[in-house]
């Protein structure tokens, strides 16, 4: 082993001293992600701006919410969005720690490929750089992509507009104060916070039709109107 390793040559020797590592470190990374042990915030790239380091403005998200007393489920959630459209670049989560590590990793093994095939030194590292850049934005948009999914699954009550609901808890008049409704919503039986749009009250069993939200409160008039 020791004159393979002095038969390489000081080249090949760094190399080897980035590609072995980093593979370690990419498949602990695996194992970790696949445990449910691995979340890496990394640095925001922001279509405009090149690298956007105001995390303030990378995640707009309001928790508040109640726990629904049927379901157990916490079903007053505002909005939560990622800043954009997947395909695009708003949220593109480019320099995180599983991306540099996979950066090191292709880069690394595509260098020791070409370099033992006797390509030039320089033109060896320029594939070996184009290839770990590739392959660094591919995790990435695949990161991306996986953080989308899961945000799908958040109840947004701007889906509920134009829906009909049955009152729970009688809504008062408009200006009143507020009831409940019960509805299906993203495929969940939910509980949620109303106001009434109407000058009458809306009693226990009534059908009614979301026609705004306010925050975490659905604004309801009764569907016969």
């Amino acid at each position: 082993m020791l004159a393979w390793w002095e038969s390489l040559g000081i080249v090949l020797q760094v190399l080897y001293c980035i590609a072995i590592p980093s593979t370690l470190i990419l498949i602990l990374q695996m194992i970790l992600s696949m445990m449910g042990g691995a979340d890496d915030g990394g640095v925001d790239v922001s279509d405009t701006s090149g690298l956007d380091l105001d995390t303030d403005a990378a995640f707009d998200a309001d928790l508040s919410g109640d726990v629904c007393d049927t379901c157990g489920e916490i079903h007053d959630v505002g909005d939560v969005h990622d800043g954009g459209n997947p395909a695009d670049f708003g949220n593109l989560k480019f320099l995180t720690l599983q991306t540099i590590v996979t950066f090191t990793t292709v880069f690394g093994w595509v260098a020791i490929v070409c370099v033992s095939a006797k390509l030039a030194v320089p033109i060896s590292m320029l594939i070996a750089l184009v290839c770990g850049l590739a392959m660094m934005f591919v995790v990435a948009k695949m990161v991306q992509a996986s953080a989308k999914l899961a945000e799908d699954g958040t109840l947004n009550l701007k889906n509920a507009l134009g829906e009909t609901a049955t009152v729970y808890l009688t809504v008062p008049p408009k200006g009143e104060g507020e009831g409940k409704v019960t509805m299906q919503l993203q495929g969940r039986f939910c509980e949620i916070d109303a106001v009434n749009a109407g000058a009458a009250p809306l009693a226990t069993g009534t059908q009614v039709l979301v026609t705004d939200v306010l925050g975490d409160t659905l604004v309801v008039e009764s569907s016969a109107e």
